[in-house]
């Protein structure tokens, strides 16, 4: 029987015990993650990174992997990390964290950017050159091992969008603070609401003309079968990290024998990534076409254009003065140092 069908208690008392032997042993990494096996990400992770972990440290590295929130859901990650009692490797998402990782936010401010390998060496070089980052990861008793994202932005549409300025005046929906900004500067009226059952009868009746959404989530959401009209992009940025990090005080454990294999795991990884992604792009645009999805791919023009009609240095800006007043005192310089190692890409 695999792990994840064990009885919670039974499971959560087996991670316990596993975890406090990290440290003696250096052994065995109880690794939890909120979303399902089988995705994109979650489906790397398990048949790529996790073997490149074992494999470079001789088996003296274990990953004992628990999958849809058994032993954490998504919002429960960092804390549930941060005190490394049941886990102590685990999927963090900087977004579902604003309090704790607040410059990590900034990833999520840019409309559009690399995709493939440009995209996984931009994350990295980031990460190695902006020090502040890591540094936010560790006040957390976080270290960071490696880093990853999800599919670009799409429009899924109950109309057709054969032009980015069709969407003026319509009602759009996104979770995410940064794209209902954008999609005011754009035009649109943004919609901001809880993801409910009620979202598709929206769609069907005019109270949402469409949803500003990464297109992995639209098919897993089925949207398209209310939304059928989508307008995508590789360059359509997401900018939403999936950060695979390990509690700290259990990393800091590990002989250096054990720290390197990590890290040589990792770059293992790194370098199938890239083309992971555009493949796995590639089949989800076929999917959704097989499906009955009207998918125009958008032109490197309609890409800078919305690059444009978001206005996003402005709404960088008003962000980093929010943070100011809420005590964070570097946003304004982080962004500055973000925006020019993603220049070179």
């Amino acid at each position: 029987m695999s792990h994840w069908k064990k009885p919670l208690l039974q499971s959560s008392l087996w991670a316990a015990l596993s975890v406090a032997s990290v440290g003696a042993m250096g052994e065995d990494l109880i690794y939890s993650d909120h979303q399902p096996l089988g995705q994109m990400r979650t489906t790397f992770l398990k048949e790529v990174l996790f073997p490149a972990i074992e494999q470079e440290s001789n088996g003296r590295l274990n990953i004992d992997d628990h999958w849809n929130g058994e032993l954490a859901i998504a919002y429960e990650a960092l804390p549930t990390l941060k005190e490394g009692k049941t886990v102590n490797i685990s999927t963090i998402v900087p977004e579902y964290t604003a309090k704790e990782l607040p410059l990590s936010q900034i990833f999520k401010s840019y409309p559009t950017g690399p995709s493939g390998q440009d995209q996984v060496t931009l994350f990295r070089d980031i990460f190695e050159s902006v020090p502040e980052f890591e540094q936010e990861f560790r006040d957390n008793n976080l270290e960071p091992i490696f880093l990853s994202t999800g599919y670009p932005v799409g429009f899924f549409s109950t109309k057709p969008v054969n032009d980015i300025n069709d969407i003026q005046g319509q009602k759009w929906r996104s979770a995410s603070f940064w794209h209902l900004d954008y999609l005011r500067e754009a035009g649109a009226e943004p919609v901001r609401t809880h993801w409910s059952p009620e979202i598709y009868d929206m769609l069907e009746d005019g109270r949402l003309d469409g949803i500003y959404v990464n297109i992995d989530s639209a098919y897993n959401l089925k949207l398209h079968e209310k939304a059928p009209y989508a307008l995508v992009s590789k360059s359509m940025w997401l900018g939403h990290l999936y950060v695979v990090a390990m509690n700290k005080t259990a990393y800091d454990a590990l002989e250096q024998i054990d720290k390197d294999a990590i890290k040589r795991a990792a770059s293992r990884a790194y370098r199938q990534q890239g083309r992971n992604m555009d493949e796995e792009f590639d089949t989800m645009v076929s999917k959704l076409r097989a499906e009955g999805a009207e998918i125009r791919i958008m032109t490197d023009e309609e890409v800078d254009q919305w690059g444009r009609l978001t206005n996003y240095p402005a709404i960088q800006r008003r962000w980093a003065q929010e943070q100011l007043k809420a005590g964070v005192q570097n946003a304004e310089d982080v962004i500055y140092k973000v925006t020019r190692v993603k220049r070179a890409f």
